[in-house]
């Protein structure tokens, strides 16, 4: 696979403040990066590095092979991106804004543009003064959508969206995935990113804390176990490898390091096991046990 983006040692200072610190990761043709983290952590401030609307401290951001500072016109013609928050033009109508976007990119797919307008239930004949902010991120995301690109940055893309439409954009995603483009998805909804991505990078407090696959990033955290059992359950908390035990006569909740399984296993025998169930964290875990840390 070829690398469309490649980030290493990335650096962002403002003054004293270290914004971003030896950011590293790369997205690959016909991938999904999910870029998740807390207000703050530094997410926005990559993605404008690598659009080339600021200069990075230090470190090398590549999209294309070509430098994001230097070459950012060039790189722009084959990028599709869409904010968070979407400002538009009050006095024009939603599809005059979304036709001046696809002109302005250059290479679109017209009736591509006239399906997602069908799809999104978006009225292009409005005024922009009146659309809610779920109409101005459609409209982003229309035009973002019909354009020709090779590289698409969702900067948090359903904020202010309903489920339905929600759903469409998941759709979307996974077209444009399919047709072998490389898209980096910043978003807070993680079920969203869980279903979606193929890689995950978090970042808390300008570093990255997890990267990987997210069967690779779960191997280095926990299970969770619930366990009911025929005698009284004594000594779990004294093993190193159970983690945030909960007892309730004969019945446990606890998380477990995932490469200590046999271990607890081993341990829970002797008590008679009734019940035994066993999960992986989800995203939101992993990300929370992090948002924590990161805040610390």
């Amino acid at each position: 696979m070829t690398k469309v983006v490649e980030i290493k040692s990335l650096k962002k200072n403002f003054g004293s403040f270290q914004a971003l610190k030896d950011i590293s990761f790369d997205i690959e043709k016909g991938e999904v990066l999910g870029y998740v983290g807390p207000n703050g952590a530094g997410k926005s401030t990559t993605i404008r590095a690598l659009l080339g609307i600021i200069k990075s401290s230090g470190g090398s951001a590549k999209i294309f092979g070509k430098d994001v500072w230097t070459d950012s016109i060039e790189i722009h013609k084959d990028i599709a991106y869409v904010p968070g928050d979407v400002y538009l033009w009050p006095n024009l109508t939603g599809g005059e804004i979304i036709d001046m976007f696809l002109h302005m990119h250059g290479s679109f797919d017209a009736k591509r543009r006239d399906e997602l307008i069908k799809k999104f239930e978006f009225d292009p004949k409005k005024k922009a003064r009146s659309y809610s902010k779920g109409n101005r991120q459609k409209v982003a995301l229309i035009a973002a959508l019909a354009s020709t690109a090779e590289l698409y940055i969702f900067d948090e893309p359903t904020s202010g969206l309903d489920p339905l439409m929600e759903a469409i954009f998941q759709e979307e995603v996974m077209r444009i995935k399919a047709e072998g483009k490389a898209i980096l998805l910043s978003s807070h909804i993680l079920s969203e990113v869980e279903r979606l991505c193929d890689k995950i990078a978090i970042i808390a407090s300008g570093k990255i804390v997890e990267y990987g696959t997210l069967e690779e990033m779960r191997h280095l955290t926990r299970y969770e176990f619930k366990v009911e059992t025929a005698q009284p359950l004594v000594g779990l908390d004294d093993l190193p490898m159970v983690h945030d035990l909960k007892i309730d006569g004969n019945k446990a909740i606890f998380q477990a390091d995932s490469d200590k399984i046999q271990e607890v296993l081993k341990a829970l025998v002797p008590f008679t096991v009734i019940k035994l169930d066993s999960n992986p964290q989800t995203l939101e875990e992993l990300f929370m046990h992090h948002y924590k840390n990161g805040r610390g």
